[in-house]
C-alpha cells in the first residue's frame, strides 16, 4: 500500500515464471516473501471473491457467463467488478450480477500485453452503479503499468481494434522489418534489435514532442532520399489502408463476439479450447490483503469443468 514506488514493481507472468499454485506454495523462496506482504494463493474463484474488493475478470469472453454464474452469489455491494474481456458490455455483466446483487459496481476496461513491461495502454468505462471514486481507483491501479484514461463505453470496441490488438500489428511489422534487414545481410539478432529500437524510439519521440506523426515522418524524409522512396513503395502497396482495415476488422470481430456472448451461443468446443490452452499452466489467483484487495479470476469455473 504505497511502500514500493510503481516504477520498482515489475510485472511477471505466472504462466511462465511459476506455472502452478502448488509450485508457489512449495517454494519457500517465493511464497514466504509474498505471504509477509499479505498475498494468498488459491485456485478457487469463490475464495477469491470473498477475500477481495476489486475483482478482475481476466478471462476470454466466452468464459465470462460461466464465471459470473459461479461467483455471482458471493458478489456484494463492496465489490468492484472489472471486466477485461473484449466485447463484453457493462450492461450484460450488470444483468447477470443483478440476480445476486441489486446494485453491482461494474467497470469495463481494455488493456494490452505491454502492461507486462509497464508500458500498457488501458481505457475504462464505469457502469450504472460504479461511482467516480471506483473509476479513479482502477485508474490508479492501471497507471502503475502504463497509460490509463476513461472513455465512453461505445468507444472501447474501437480501442480494442487499435491498442488492444495493436501490439500484434507492431510485432508483425517488426518481424517483417527484421526479415528485410536479414535479406540485406544483417544478422537476425541485430536486425530484430535495430527494428525494435527504431519503433521504440519513434513512439517515444511522438509522445514527448506531441507533434503530428505526419510531421515527424516528413522530418525523416529528405528530397530524393532513401526514406521517401521506401515510403512510396509502402504507399503503393496500400500500407495505410491495410492498417486501417486491420483496426476495423478487429473492432467488428469484437462486436460479433459480444453478440454471441449475449445470445449465449458460444459452442462447448470453443469453451473447451479456451480451457485447454491454459490446462498445463493453472495460473493462480492472487488476493492481496490490503485496504483495496485486488484479485484475478482464473477460468476454472464449476460449469466449465464439465466440458
Amino acid at each position: 500500500a504505497g511502500v514500493l514506488a510503481a516504477h520498482k514493481i515489475t510485472a511477471s507472468s505466472p504462466d511462465t515464471d511459476l506455472p502452478t499454485v502448488s509450485g508457489l506454495r512449495g517454494s519457500a523462496v517465493c511464497s514466504q516473501p509474498l505471504q509477509k506482504m499479505g498475498v494468498n494463493f488459491t485456485v478457487s474463484n469463490k475464495d477469491t471473491v470473498k477475500s477481495s474488493d476489486v475483482l478482475f475478470l481476466a478471462v476470454k469472453p466466452p468464459i465470462i457467463p460461466f464465471i459470473l454464474e459461479e461467483v455471482g452469489p458471493d458478489i456484494e455491494a463492496r465489490h468492484i467488478v472489472v471486466s477485461c474481456a473484449a466485447g463484453v458490455t457493462i450492461s450484460s455483466i450488470e444483468k447477470k450480477l443483478s440476480t445476486f446483487c441489486p446494485t453491482p459496481k461494474v467497470i469495463r476496461c481494455m488493456t494490452n500485453t505491454p502492461v507486462i513491461v509497464r508500458e500498457g495502454a488501458t481505457v475504462y468505462a464505469t457502469g450504472t452503479h460504479a461511482d467516480v471514486e471506483d473509476g479513479k481507483l482502477l485508474e490508479q491501479l492501471m497507471a502503475s503499468v502504463g497509460f490509463c484514461t476513461e472513455v465512453e463505453e461505445d468507444l472501447i470496441d474501437a480501442v480494442t481494434g487499435l491498442s488492444g490488438s495493436g501490439p500484434a500489428y507492431a510485432f508483425t511489422a517488426l518481424d517483417a522489418l527484421a526479415d528485410g534487414g536479414v535479406k540485406m545481410g544483417l544478422p537476425r539478432r541485430l536486425a530484430v534489435r535495430l527494428g525494435a529500437q527504431a519503433l521504440l524510439g519513434a513512439a517515444k519521440m511522438l509522445l514527448e514532442s506531441e507533434q503530428h506523426p505526419g510531421q515527424l515522418k516528413d522530418n525523416v524524409c529528405s528530397p530524393g532520399g532513401a526514406t521517401i522512396h521506401a515510403l512510396h513503395f509502402l504507399e503503393s502497396g496500400g500500407f495505410r489502408s491495410l492498417l486501417i482495415n486491420a483496426v476495423e476488422a478487429s473492432c467488428i470481430r469484437t462486436r460479433e463476439l459480444q453478440h454471441l456472448a449475449d445470445q449465449e451461443k458460444i459452442s462447448p468446443a470453443a469453451i473447451k479450447k479456451t480451457l485447454l490452452d491454459k490446462v498445463k499452466l493453472e495460473s493462480p489467483s492472487l488476493s492481496v490483503a490490503s485496504a483495496s484487495k485486488v484479485s484475478l479470476f482464473t477460468s476454472r469455473s464449476t460449469s466449465s469443468k464439465k466440458n
